[in-house]
Parts: C-alpha cells; structure tokens; sequence
C-alpha cells in the first residue's frame, strides 16, 4: 500500500477562494476584515512567518497592519499598543508572533489581547470555550488539521486518534477538537512509555512534537491517516517533519507531506478566524 497524499497547498488554495469572496461581500457591505501582527524581535524564522502571513491577507482581501518592535520594548510598551489595537475598530484580529524575547511574558501579553479579537484562538477565554465546546476560536494548526480530515472524507466518530504531543498550542487543543468529533483520544508525550505501542492503535496519528523521524513505518497501523504537524530541518537543511514520510507512506492510508501539508492550512485558518471576528462586528453592530 501506498498512502495517497493530503495535500495542504490545493486545500488552502480552495479555501482561501472562499475566503477572499466573503470578504469581498463583506467590504460590499462597509466592513473589511483587518488583522493586525506585532512582531518583537528579529527572530529569523517569526519574520518568514510574519511575511507569509501578511502576504496571505492581500492575497484574500484582507487589510493587515504589521507592527515591528526592537527586541528591547518593554512589557507594559508592548501591553499599551495591544490595548489600542482592541480600541482600533478597522481591526478584528490581533496576533503577537511567538516566541517574544524571554524578558516579556507571552501569557500576560495574549491575556491582554480582547476574546473577540483573538484569532489565534490561545487566550484562556478561547482555550475554555473550546474545551466545553463553545463558540469561539480554534487554534489554527488544529483547526487545520481537521479541514484536512474532513477533506478526505475522514469521519473521527468512533475512530480512535492519537496525539503525539501536548502543546497548548497544537496537541491539547487537537484532542478537544476530535474529542468533540466524537473520536476516542490517546495523547502521548514524553514521559509516555512504549509509544509504538499507542501509535499502532490509531486510525488518526497526528505527530507534533517537533522530532524528526520520531515516527517510524513499523509504528503505524496499516491505512492509518497519518498527519505530519512537525517543522525540522534533515541533515541536508531541508524541511521535514517528525514522521518518516517514505516510510510511512508505505503502510499508512492517508499521509501529509513536509512542507505542503499542515503548514499552508495553519495560515488559512488565520484567515477564516479574521474573517469570522469581522462577521461577528457586523452582526453585533445590526442587533
């Protein structure tokens, strides 16, 4: 068997379509859906990050503010700018790319960014919206993951999923969404002991720990759906991910590829979120 590929870049390439005619019935109608991103710092990769995703928004229609700071600003500099950005009605989502240089605290800064604008989907009022299955907004890589499922046609419902990883950001966040697509959830992480022994269980494996080839072929089930969330470099400095891709693809069902898997989706789901906080203003303001 040779597992046929998830392709990322055709699906956030769909979506994005979609994105950008909704945005135009939305500019149609007065409102255009702005993102702001603070970047501190000169971090190499957040700046790549940053540009993709600026690039992303006039791709789609979508206005963007991208603030950048020296990595001296202080905290409450920092606070005060993410408070006027809450007060700036042509905004509806803000984004602080992480990581922040270690002397500014990355939970007291997401805290500080309003609920209704947090389309990164990490303030706690998000995290406990999602957890008893709420509205609210969904971590991208997540969320992105689940398009990529249901693009497949891949029904968690009665499946069992395992997470290997448990980030905030990316592993606990994905138990919840296929806990609530009614999936049975294992998370793995590492104090797990025998993780070959979790991974052959799984219909759904989703690797993001950050490991390369932390995944083997004789870890996966036989027509298992393997997403691949992991951002390495291989010994010749090129991407990959934390799953054996060549190996795997052999024994798995459904597999995404490192890069043009998860990565294009996490972007695309930023912009969904953008636009939902835009048409969430709309609906407030028509009440």
């Amino acid at each position: 068997m040779t597992a046929q590929i998830i392709d990322g870049l055709a699906l956030s390439r769909q979506l994005r379509a979609e994105v950008a005619q909704r945005a135009a019935a939305l500019a149609a109608r007065g409102v255009r859906p702005g993102l702001a991103v603070v970047l501190v710092g000169d971090d190499p990769a957040s700046q790549i990050y940053v540009r993709n995703k600026v690039k992303a928004c006039a791709e789609t229609g979508l206005h963007s503010v991208l603030e950048r700071y020296p990595a001296s600003m202080t905290e409450p500099e920092l606070l005060a700018r993410v408070r006027a950005l809450n007060d700036d009605p042509a905004i509806h989502g803000i984004l602080v790319q992480l990581p922040l240089p270690s002397h500014l605290a990355a939970h007291r800064v997401i805290e500080s960014i309003s609920p209704a604008k947090d389309v990164d989907g990490f303030h706690l009022a998000s995290a406990g919206a999602l957890m008893i299955g709420q509205p609210g907004f969904r971590p991208c890589t997540p969320s992105g993951c689940m398009k990529m499922l249901e693009s497949i046609g891949c029904e968690p419902r009665g499946k069992h999923a395992v997470i290997i990883g448990r980030s905030n950001i990316v592993g606990k966040p994905m138990a919840m969404l296929l806990l609530h697509a009614s999936a049975t959830v294992t998370i793995c992480h590492s104090a797990t002991r025998d993780l070959a022994h979790h991974t052959r269980q799984a219909d759904i494996l989703v690797a993001a720990v950050g490991r390369r080839n932390i995944v083997s072929a004789g870890m996966v089930k036989s027509g298992a759906v393997v997403i691949d969330v992991g951002m390495n470099r291989d010994d010749q400095g090129k991407l990959c991910g934390d799953v054996d891709f060549a190996g795997v693809r052999e024994v798995a069902g459904w597999i995404t590829p490192v890069p043009g898997g998860v990565g294009p989706m996490t972007i695309t789901m930023l912009l969904v979120n953008t636009l939902e906080a835009a048409q969430r203003t709309l609906a407030g303001s028509h009440r």
